[in-house]
């Protein structure tokens, strides 16, 4: 077996002999890592596109998306592309700008739709309508209510010395929050403005009852957040205290046409 081997270990030995070696490996290498990396980067990926130009602001149904096939490298270069359809179908073209007709969907120009900035206007049922309460950055705990909570809406009623103060409504969901300018606070991002205006889609007689408060002296509506669990578990939303209710209407007169 020792004189098998002999010739391979003498072989091995020659200098010239290691050099040929490591010059192939160090060539297969080169050979096989570009190999990959051209392989990786004319890898095709199917990604959606818009069939027809969708204007602004506009859904984006089924029919608007088509399917491409392009390289992997430049989905990952750009960084910016949509690759699923789950991540455009039934949002929207963002409200500054169109998709033109054969352009990719890029993450810039497909909005959620609460992102927009008309959502709480947006598929109201009918019997509703949007309440619009005015707030601050002290009573939205500083940005602690975000749209899609769920939270409760308290009164306090000042009558010379005596302060009523009691849940109104339980479970009403934030539609959007608004700076002074109309831009939308939205849930991870902020416009830059300050929170002035909450709104909420509520049935019309709830409507009625929360703009009549605006008119009652001594009256003030004040937002209250709960946890995670109060907005997973929504609850319906409804009116908590009658006797609240009843100090507001007692001061208001419907006319009747």
């Amino acid at each position: 077996m020792s004189n098998f081997l002999t010739p391979f270990k003498k072989f091995l030995k020659n200098k010239n002999t290691v050099t040929i070696i490591c010059i192939v490996i160090g060539v297969l290498t080169l050979v096989i890592g570009y190999n990959y990396r051209v392989s990786k980067a004319t890898n095709l990926v199917t990604v959606p596109y818009a069939i027809k130009n969708i204007n602004k602001k506009t859904q984006i149904t089924k029919d608007m998306i088509g399917h491409v096939k392009i390289p992997n490298s430049l989905v990952t270069s750009a960084k910016n592309i949509l690759t699923s359809d789950k991540d455009v179908l039934n949002n929207y073209a963002s409200y500054t700008t169109g998709i033109p007709a054969k352009s990719l969907f890029y993450k810039e120009l497909v909005m959620k739709p609460e992102q927009m900035p008309d959502y709480a206007f947006m598929n109201m049922a009918d019997g509703y309508t949007v309440y619009s309460l005015k707030v601050n950055n002290k009573t939205t705990y500083f940005n602690r209510i975000r749209p899609g909570d769920y939270i409760d809406l308290m009164v306090q009623i000042r009558d010379g010395s005596t302060i009523t103060f009691g849940t109104l409504v339980e479970s009403v969901k934030v539609k959007a929050i608004k700076d002074d300018n109309g831009n939308s606070l939205l849930e991870n991002t902020i416009s830059g403005g300050t929170p002035a205006a909450m709104l909420f889609e509520v049935e019309d007689s709830l409507f009625d009852l929360l703009k009549k408060s605006e008119y009652v002296a001594n009256v003030e509506v004040i937002p209250i957040p709960r946890n995670a669990s109060y907005t997973k578990n929504e609850g319906a939303t409804e009116v908590s205290s009658e006797q609240i209710k009843q100090k507001i209407l007692e001061n208001c007169v419907d006319i009747n046409s």
